[in-house]
């Protein structure tokens, strides 16, 4: 638990702080989807990061730091076998922040555009740290000083965890390593490692953790990952896949809404599995590539998807075309939630009217074609087998 001073003054002057863990606190075990409700939710022990997580996010809620109040959004499940979980979110459509113009997958840093180097200080959760010593100190943290400014991460050992004003669901944050570097949207090793390591720390099987790149509808180009909570399961946690190198755990995941490359570890090579991952979209950002990238509790390739076992990690790596400039209207834009069967959708008329055809419409016209995809996926092999 953090021992977060609480301070009745603006929430800038809050001061940040650590949140220390280490691989002993990954959840390894326990975690899946209850069957006795029917939204799919069970009774849990929430983890330590959870608890961090959610209590400083309600609070900033009620401080007022969002554009908008997020209540519990309407949800639906659209009837068919992709099983699409449709949120209704008018206020994101309406005040979130305008995106950049983005023009290239490679695109430079730009000081002159929105950075988080200008958030306040008060929107800063915590800072993640990873403790490089087995044990943890009493409490999983370093206490900040009383009247403390918010510290920065020093070493790559740390990222902030943010509150996304414009939240898409109930906690949702952005993973960011030291805004100070300004570094561009292209996905490092390091902060994929973090966000894997956030999506284990948690006990919830809807937390997830995603990646937009240039091109694939990230908004601004300042490096950062998503992570939020969603209380419903999504088809890609357990659909098949097709081997593609089986020493890697390298994978095309199929019958799901948009075909993907997916990994999986057991939550004990994360390291092994962030570079894997980044050797991908690296190869991507050089060809100009636009991609998202999913991470999510899933079952392992090739075992039951009846399973209700969700001890291992998922990461879908979606290659996609590209979208730059102004973005098209429609019903949901096509990003990581939405390549995932997760619609956040604008407008009520667009929510009670969406079915599963018209939303596999939307999506699949930002897919690659099937031989591009297929000279990809040969492309890809190679590369991680080389």
């Amino acid at each position: 638990m953090l021992h977060a001073q609480e301070r009745p003054e603006h929430p800038a002057a809050s001061g940040l702080e650590d949140f220390v863990y280490s691989e002993e606190d990954f959840v390894l075990q326990g975690v899946g989807w209850g069957r006795s409700r029917p939204d799919g939710l069970a009774s849990r022990t929430v983890s330590r990061f959870d608890h961090a997580l959610q209590s400083g996010w309600e609070r900033r809620m009620k401080q007022g730091l969002f554009r908008y109040p997020l209540g519990e959004l309407q949800t639906r499940i659209l009837p068919g076998e992709m099983h699409f979980v449709a949120q209704l979110n008018i206020q994101r459509g309406l005040e979130r922040r305008k995106p950049q113009d983005i023009q290239s997958v490679r695109q430079r840093f730009d000081p002159q555009q929105f950075h988080f180097s200008k958030i306040k200080p008060g929107e800063i959760l915590f800072c993640l740290t990873r403790s490089h010593s087995p044990h943890v100190p009493a409490g999983g943290q370093a206490p900040a000083q009383d009247g403390a400014e918010p510290r920065l991460p020093e070493t790559p050992n740390r990222v902030l965890v943010v509150i996304n004003v414009s939240p898409l669901e109930f906690g949702h944050v952005l993973l960011i390593p030291d805004p100070m570097l300004c570094l561009p949207q292209v996905l490092t090793q390091e902060l994929l490692h973090f966000g894997l390591e956030a999506v284990l720390l948690s006990t919830h099987p809807g937390f997830r953790v995603g990646f937009n790149s240039l091109g694939a509808l990230a908004s601004v180009n300042h490096l950062h990952l998503h992570g939020f909570y969603l209380d419903w399961e999504l088809l890609i946690e357990s659909a098949p896949s097709k081997p593609l190198c089986p020493a890697l755990n390298f994978h095309l995941l199929q019958g799901v809404p948009a075909p993907g490359f997916l990994f999986y570890d057991e939550g004990r090579g994360l390291g092994v599995l962030a570079r894997a991952v980044c050797r991908v979209t690296d190869y991507l950002v050089e060809n100009e590539i636009a991609h998202n990238v999913f991470v999510t509790r899933g079952t392992a390739p090739g075992e039951p998807a009846r399973s209700a076992a969700r001890s291992g990690v998922r990461v879908v790596v979606w290659a996609r075309k590209s979208c730059f400039g102004a973005k098209e209207e429609a019903a949901f834009n096509v990003a990581l939630c939405e390549l995932a069967g997760h619609l956040p959708v604008k407008t009520a008329q667009d929510f009670q009217s969406l079915t599963e055809s018209s939303a596999l419409h939307t999506i699949q016209k930002y897919l690659l074609p099937a031989p591009q995809l297929s000279w990809l996926q040969d492309e890809l092999v190679t590369l991680l087998t080389g």
